[in-house]
Formats: structure tokens, C-alpha cells, sequence
């Protein structure tokens, strides 16, 4: 599984290259990841029938006792067969929607760099590694969102995913640690088989909630969503239908059988998604933008799946399961069907499309099946999907069950209605009045004139809708898959299996409602669309992040304008003041004051007080020059007494970097005047000479208490011990710099190197002429 999941970054490395010498086919060359991955998980499924799920450890952090952990089990399998076998038709299909553009060898890079992220997401048991992936599905969507970066549009879209997705993100690394502290260990599946108790859980659990919420766009989370739009549709197809919006789903859907009983968990899981599912299909109802109205429709579906996981009941997680697959198969459909409309037509909106059913009749009644699916139509595979949550619904035995089976059948009728509204849109027939928008101006209907798609373009379409045909008249060939999902998450085998009838029912009249309450609501669209005009606008998540986002700009341009207005004195003095005051003060309450010495010879005296005599002259000296030579002689004279020291070394590493500190000053000074300028000495020149002498006395002291706070033996000795039995060398000096402390010795040869190029650039330096040699020169050139 390791080699697997590498293997989509190996192959995402050589495509951009790859790309200049095949063009849009470097997509086909992609799928070939993919196809290679779903042949992997088809044969590994078949070996848990018998051994168990496969398990793969690799050290991460030894140290830490982290290791990465990957699992594959049944429904890893389920989530496995949307991420790599939807992904090879994604590829083709992007091989047939590109064609000359610039981005395509990044852009297949990316999407492939996506794929084995989520797919490592899906595969992993440890908590920290499922976030490590989690965060690179969240970068490599910002990266596609944002591909075409020339578009601000995009941008914008990339910039609020990113930020939503990665806020979720955080909060959920949180809950992960808290989690994993509690349950000792790291591992999802330990975790899952003995859930810890407390209430530091509850804090934790809120917090993975609030992650897979953001990621699975559920309210409030979920205006990222619609804005990702602006993405090339292969990006939708993929990453908004079947992958990547699903992770919080497929993350619920592992926790929620261990922790559905805890306070928190069902009702919030529960409300958000039912919240979810019926405003979704509102918005999507008031959309003219096919991909709009597909994103909404997206955000419905996911709080249903999201509802259904979250009951925790048997029922309804095989029901969750089911509608997971078919939900994937039928929105990455569609989604195509979207690319595909605004390919030949240069137009998502509704209201100018039109006449598409005589132009591609067969492409119609394509678009048709798959929107019934998605509207819970028999007998398709959504049909089966909806069916199975409403049964499973019916049978929770919850005070609040009625309710929220009533708000399911709410959402369903709306979803039956947004999805005769897409087929409608798109390829129903019907008088065009004059509309503009940003790609057309007319009369007509833009698909009476549209190209035919070509094959290979339209090839995955079809794939998907005899998918979702197939598995909804023959529900044994996928019934398996979906049993052995529900059993890794349960942990027991079912008895219960798909089936296109199971008589007379609840469930059946439910459906039944639901189809003709959106035929009905579709058929009064007009209506609708009136009533929804008229309705007062209530609180939207975009407005609400759009304020967010500029309140916080704004509290942090008045926190700069008020923490760096450009002066640099200022700067440096709150920087020095932190420096004194953060350790000084537990130094002067707890240090003790150590055994001192005033020299060990009579030249140190004399040295150090050349020093203090040159530092006091530097304070006071009033030209720039005589400034830097005066600091610069400090430094030599600690240089001196290095070597009284007997540490020849640090007084050349002294001398070097004191040569390059006074050539770097005369460098700057060159173009400054010579002198000072004195101001007369004010309430602020007081304090900066305050501030200059505490700091002064500060590293004075600190440097005397940190001779007596050594607690360990001096690490010398230890040098002496092994100067010749690792380093093979008598002196102790030499075998320091070359071999223990090799990189400083490296570090002081570049210090010497640029120190020579400071002087050398010195002395090479042309002195700029004065004004009066300036006019002298033009006087000579006259004459």
C-alpha cells in the first residue's frame, strides 16, 4: 500500500515533463495510476474475504513511538473504488475537455497528486497520518481550484476553500491529539475498538466534528463549496462529488459506531445534516448556473449522508454506504454533463440553454437517466440509495425520528424538483427570451447551434449512467461491496441485502410522496421561483464569511498601523526591553551570584580597559567613521583576549567577523553624512540611552549567572576523551574544528570569504566626487 500510494506522487513528478511532448494525452498516460490502483483493490478485496483486513507499519517518528499505519478493509474498498476508479474516467475525460492549454501537464500533475492523497486518507490508521493526507487533499484542491490563476475568480474560490477546509483542518488535529492521549495510542482502529471516556472526549470529539463538517461543506461550512465552481469541471467531477467532499462523511462514518452513544455526537451529526440536506436543495432551486445548481444539490446530498451515518443505527449505516457509492457515480455525471454543455456552448445558464435534445438526443436521454437517479427514480441505483435511507429512517425508534424522516422527505421532494430542473434547463425545449450574460447576448437557444461532443468525450458519461442503470436493475452485482463495507465499520455481518423490491411499504410511499411532490413543485417552478423572490433574504454563509474575513483584515491593519509605524528605534527598544525584562526577572529572583575573579594577568587589564575607553568613545564620537573604528577596536580587543585564553580559534573567528562587521558599517556609511547629527537631548533621547545601558548591564549579568547555573560536566572533557580514538588526532584543537565542529569551521570560512569580498570592495570603491570637484572637472572640459 505504501508503494501505491507513492506511486502517484512518482509518476506526478515526471508528468509535467512529459506533457510538452504529448499534450491533453499525458491524461491518458495519468489514468493509468488509477486503473492500476482499482485493479490493486479489486484483487486485495478479494483476499479480506479470507485473511482479514491488510495491514502495513512503517516507523514514522520512533521516538515518538508514531508509526504509519495503513489499512484496507471493506470499506476502505468502497471508498478506494470512487477515488481510483472514478479517477481514471476523470483522467480520460479531461483528455477530451483540454486542449492546447499551458496548464495541462501541471494540472494532470496536481489532479494525480490528489488522488493518492485522498487515497492515502482512505487507507490510513493513524489518526496523525489521516491528517497529514487530510491537509494535502486540502492544498492540492486549492492548487486545482486556482489553476487557471489568471482568473481572480478562481483565486478567490481556491483562497476561501483552503481557508475553511484548513480552519476544519486544525480543529480536527486537535480532537486527534485529545483523542489519542486519552485512548493511548494513535491508531484508528485501537481507538475505535476501545473508545475512551471522559469529558475531555466530548471537547474532542466536537472538535473532529467541526473538521469533517468544513471539509464535507455542511452549514455553516458550506459556502466554499458553490465558490469552487470556478474550477475546471474535471476538478468538480472528481474532487465536489465522489472524493474529497466526502472525507468528512467517510470520516463520521468510522467514528460514529463507536461514539454514537456520547452526548454530543448523534444530535449534532444529525442536525447539521438534516439543516444540510434541506437548505442545499432550497439554494439549488434558486440557481441558474447548471454547476451551481449541481454544487447545492452536492451540499444536499452530503448532509443526507451525512444524517444517515450519524443516526448510528444498522440500518441506516448500510443505507449510508449505499448512497456514498451511488452518490459518486451519478454527481461525478453530471458534472460532466455540465462540462461538457459549457464546453460546446460557452454557457452554464439555464435560461439561454435550450434545443440540446434535438442536437444530442442521445446525450438527453444520458443526462435524464442520471438525473433520475439522483432524484431517487426507479430503477436506478439512486432509487435503491433513497429507498434504503427512508427505510432505515422509519425503523430508528427515536422520540425525534418522525421529524427528521419528514425533513428527509422534504429534501427529496426538493431533490427531485432541482433535478428536473437540470434536465429541463439544459436540453428542454422552449422559447429563449432575451437574456445577457457574461458569454451571451441573444434570442435564441444556444444549444440549437452547439457542436456535437465527440465520442471519447462523452465516453465516461455513459460509463457512469450504465453504472447507475446497472446496479440499480441488478443490485447483486454491488450488494456484496456494500456488505462488507458495513461490516468493517459494524464489525458484524448484515443479513440485509439490496434489492430493487421489497414490496409494499413505508419506504415505497415515502418514495412515492416525495417523486410527485417535486413533480408537482417543478411543475409550479414559475411559482416557486416567485415565492422564493419575495421571501426576505435570510443570513448567508458567504456574507457571513465575507465579513469575517474583512473584519479580521481590518483588526489587522489597525494592530500593525499600532505596532509598526516605521520607527525603527522603537523596534529595537521593544525587542531589547523583552530581552531584559522576559528573563531577567526570574534571573534576579532564583540565580545565585557565582565565585568571581578580576583578571588572571595584568595585560587582560589593560585590554579590557582599552575596551571600555573605546566603547565609551564610540557613545560619543561625532563622526561615523571614527564610530565604527572605535566599535571596531572592542571587537579586536576581545579578540586579544581570547588568544590570553589560550583560544587562538575564537580570536580568529572573532577577528573575522569583527573585520566583516566594521566593513559592512563603512559600506553603509558611505552614502550617510560624516557626521552625527546631535538633537538636543530630550525625554526620548533619556530613553533610549535607558534602554541601551539596562541592555548593556542585562548580558553583563546573564553572561556571569550563566557561569554558575551549569548543572551538567563541561562537554571539554568528553573532547579530550575521544580527540583521538574517533577523530585520530593529538591535537585536541584541530580535531575540534575539522571533525566535532566541522560546520562552524565551514560557517567561519564563508564569514572569511565574504569578509574579504567587504574589503576588497572597499578599497576597489571609487570615492563619489564632491560638488565642488564636480564643477571644477565641467570648468576643464569647457576651456
Amino acid at each position: 500500500m505504501f508503494v501505491l500510494i507513492l506511486s502517484f506522487a512518482f509518476v506526478a513528478a515526471l508528468l509535467p515533463g512529459v506533457a510538452s511532448l504529448l499534450g491533453r494525452r499525458v491524461f491518458y498516460v495519468a489514468a493509468l495510476v488509477p486503473t492500476g490502483a482499482f485493479i490493486w483493490g479489486v484483487w486485495a478485496y478479494s483476499q479480506i474475504a479470507t485473511t482479514g483486513p491488510l495491514i502495513e507499519q512503517a516507523a514514522w517518528v520512533p521516538q515518538l513511538g508514531l508509526t504509519l499505519g495503513l489499512r484496507f478493509d471493506g470499506f476502505a474498498f468502497l471508498m478506494l473504488s470512487l477515488v481510483a476508479g472514478i479517477g481514471v474516467l476523470v483522467f480520460v475525460y479531461a483528455g477530451s475537455y483540454f486542449h492546447t492549454e499551458p496548464i495541462i501537464g501541471r494540472f494532470a500533475a496536481t489532479l494525480l497528486l490528489f488522488a493518492g492523497s485522498m487515497l492515502g486518507l482512505v487507507l490510513s490508521d493513524n489518526l496523525l497520518a489521516l491528517f497529514m493526507f487530510w491537509e494535502l487533499t486540502s492544498i492540492t484542491s486549492y492548487l486545482l481550484i486556482s489553476i487557471e490563476d489568471n482568473k481572480a475568480a478562481a483565486r478567490t474560490g481556491a483562497l476561501q476553500a483552503l481557508l475553511m477546509t484548513g480552519m476544519g483542518g486544525l480543529a480536527m488535529l486537535g480532537g486527534f491529539v485529545l483523542l489519542g492521549e486519552a485512548a493511548d495510542t494513535y491508531s484508528m482502529a485501537e481507538l475505535l475498538a476501545r473508545p475512551p471516556s471522559g469529558s475531555v472526549v466530548n471537547v474532542a470529539l466536537l472538535l473532529v466534528l467541526i473538521g469533517a463538517f468544513t471539509k464535507s461543506a455542511q452549514v455553516p461550512f458550506h459556502s466554499w463549496l458553490p465558490r469552487a465552481m470556478n474550477a475546471p469541471t474535471p476538478v468538480s467531477s472528481y474532487l465536489h462529488s465522489a472524493t474529497m467532499v466526502t472525507a468528512g462523511v467517510y470520516l463520521v462514518a468510522r467514528f460514529t459506531p463507536a461514539f454514537a452513544e456520547y452526548s454530543l455526537w448523534r444530535p449534532l451529526v444529525i442536525t447539521f445534516g438534516l439543516t444540510t440536506m434541506l437548505l442545499g436543495a432550497y439554494r439549488s432551486l434558486r440557481q441558474h448556473d447548471l454547476k451551481l445548481l449541481l454544487a447545492y444539490g452536492t451540499i444536499s446530498q452530503l448532509g443526507l449522508m451525512m444524517l444517515l451515518f450519524g443516526v448510528g443505527t444498522k440500518e441506516s449505516i448500510f443505507a449510508g454506504c449505499t448512497l456514498l457509492l451511488a452518490h459518486g457515480i451519478f454527481k461525478a455525471a453530471l458534472f460532466m454533463l455540465v462540462g461538457i454543455i459549457d464546453h460546446q456552448t460557452h454557457t452554464r445558464d439555464l435560461r439561454v440553454l435550450g434545443g440540446l435534445h434535438t442536437q444530442w438526443p442521445v446525450v438527453a436521454v444520458t443526462a435524464g437517466i442520471v438525473a433520475a437517479s439522483m432524484a431517487g427514480i426507479p430503477p436506478l441505483f439512486g432509487f435503491l440509495a433513497k429507498e434504503e435511507a427512508l427505510a432505515a429512517l422509519g425503523e430508528t425508534g427515536f422520540a425525534w425520528g418522525a421529524l427528521v424522516l419528514l425533513g428527509v422527505v422534504v429534501g427529496s421532494s426538493l431533490t427531485v424538483a432541482y433535478s428536473a430542473r437540470f434536465v429541463w434547463g439544459a436540453f428542454g425545449p422552449r422559447q429563449v427570451t432575451m437574456i445577457r450574460d457574461q458569454d451571451y447576448v441573444g434570442n435564441e437557444a444556444v444549444g440549437e447551434q452547439a457542436p456535437k461532443p465527440s465520442n471519447m468525450f462523452l465516453a465516461p458519461v455513459f460509463v457512469l449512467a450504465a453504472l447507475t442503470v446497472v446496479f440499480g436493475v441488478l443490485p447483486w452485482l454491488v450488494d456484496p461491496m456494500i456488505a462488507r463495507a458495513y461490516e468493517s465499520l459494524v464489525g458484524k455481518s448484515t443479513d440485509h441485502h439490496l434489492a430493487l423490491w421489497h414490496g409494499f411499504g413505508q419506504a415505497l410511499a415515502l418514495s412515492a410522496v416525495a417523486i410527485g411532490a417535486g413533480c408537482a413543485l417543478f411543475w409550479r417552478r414559475k411559482r416557486i421561483e416567485e415565492l422564493q423572490e419575495s421571501m426576505p433574504r435570510v443570513p448567508s454563509a458567504q456574507r457571513g464569511y465575507d465579513r469575517t474575513v474583512k473584519g479580521l483584515l481590518e483588526v489587522a491593519d489597525a494592530v500593525t498601523g499600532f505596532v509598526q509605524h516605521g520607527s525603527l528605534p522603537i523596534y529595537l527598544g521593544v525587542i531589547l526591553l523583552t530581552m531584559i525584562v522576559l528573563p531577567g526577572v526570574p534571573l534576579l529572583r532564583d540565580s545565585v551570584m557565582p565565585d568571581l575573579w578580576f583578571a588572571d594577568s595584568p595585560m587582560q587589564v589593560v585590554v579590557g580597559f582599552i575596551m571600555v575607553v573605546c566603547a565609551c568613545a564610540a557613545a560619543v564620537a561625532r563622526r561615523r567613521f571614527a564610530a565604527v573604528i572605535l566599535v571596531g577596536a572592542v571587537g579586536y580587543g576581545m579578540a586579544a583576549l581570547f588568544v590570553m585564553q589560550g583560544a587562538p580559534d575564537l580570536a580568529i573567528t572573532q577577528l573575522l567577523i569583527e573585520t566583516l562587521g566594521v566593513a559592512v558599517f563603512v559600506l553603509a556609511f558611505r552614502h550617510l553624512p560624516a557626521d552625527f547629527v546631535r538633537p538636543k537631548l530630550r525625554g526620548s533621547q533619556v530613553a533610549r540611552i535607558a534602554v541601551a545601558a539596562l541592555a548593556g548591564l542585562f548580558i553583563f549579568g546573564f553572561t556571569l549567572f550563566a557561569i554558575g547555573a551549569r548543572t551538567e560536566p563541561s562537554i571539554s572533557g568528553e573532547y579530550l576523551d575521544k580527540a583521538y580514538s574517533e577523530g585520530g588526532g593529538h591535537n585536541v584543537v584541530n580535531v575540534i574544528v575539522v571533525d566535532f565542529r566541522g560546520f562552524d569551521t565551514m560557517g567561519e570560512i564563508v564569514v572569511l570569504a565574504v569578509a574579504a569580498l567587504g574589503v576588497a570592495a572597499i578599497v576597489r570603491a571609487k570615492r563619489a566626487p564632491t560638488t565642488a570637484e564636480a564643477e571644477s572637472s565641467a570648468t576643464e572640459v569647457e576651456v
